[in-house]
């Protein structure tokens, strides 16, 4: 007899951000895997004799591989498990999802889907801000900044990214925002477009640096830091600092 598996958007790190249906699921699970942005406080709402084990990807870090992670899956779900994959944010936003997913279904197992308050959403709200604003942000895009190998794409849109008339936000995009950048002004973004980098949001550690594209450029060509982090840009509120 097969187990089952609940993928659950864990929301940006906030405990109270979860939804009652992943409460309800991680207080049933056998097994946790979780990513290192969902670890902490969110934990506390598993089974004390849940196994939990930490599964995270972060750039410039030893992470498991994608094909292990998925190996996990199936064998604690072969075992009759109920298992929790919690993913940070929403789990179908640039989170793996579909190589597990194939996993399971080629293993027989099944499984559902639990979404979450994606980060970008959150970010928006903690600042204050709407991701669309009425005649000039109709349009909101995420884009990854970073491919596998941790560079910026060689295949992104960069005529879409400069458009001026949508809200942007850039996921896993501190190290090749400068790079972003040069190729987004060469393209017509000015650099003095607002922009917004939010660091791990909803949590103790939130930090909120309202700026410009070529000013947050500068910023982050000299010192990236180490919190998990969104940057937003486009025609945003304008509003005081946080």
């Amino acid at each position: 007899m097969t187990g089952f598996v609940s993928f659950i958007g864990s929301g940006p790190g906030d405990p109270e951000l979860l939804t009652l249906k992943a409460v309800d699921r991680m207080g049933k699970a056998d097994a946790v895997l979780f990513d290192d942005l969902s670890s902490g406080p969110i934990l506390s709402h598993a089974r004390e004799d849940a196994d939990l084990v930490g599964v995270g990807k972060r750039a410039g870090r030893p992470s498991p591989k994608q094909d292990h992670v998925s190996r996990l899956l199936v064998d604690y779900a072969l075992t009759g498990a109920k298992v929790v994959r919690l993913k940070s944010g929403d789990g179908g936003m640039f989170g793996r999802l579909e190589e597990e997913l194939v996993a399971l279904r080629e293993a027989g197992i099944e499984y559902e889907i639990i979404p979450g308050i994606p980060s970008a959403v959150a970010a928006a709200a903690a600042a204050g801000i709407p991701l669309t604003r009425r005649l000039t942000a109709r349009r909101v895009q995420f884009v990854t900044g970073h491919d596998v190998s941790g560079k910026l794409p060689d295949d992104l849109n960069l005529q879409a990214l400069a458009d001026d008339q949508a809200t942007t936000v850039v996921f896993m995009g501190k190290r090749t925002f400068p790079l972003l950048v040069t190729a987004l002004h060469e393209h017509g973004l000015p650099l003095d477009t607002p922009a917004l980098l939010a660091e791990a949001v909803s949590t103790p550690d939130q930090a909120l640096h309202r700026t410009t594209m070529g000013e947050l450029a500068q910023r982050l060509s000299a010192e990236i830091g180490t919190a998990p982090a969104l940057i937003l840009y486009g025609p945003l509120a304008e509003l005081e600092d946080v």
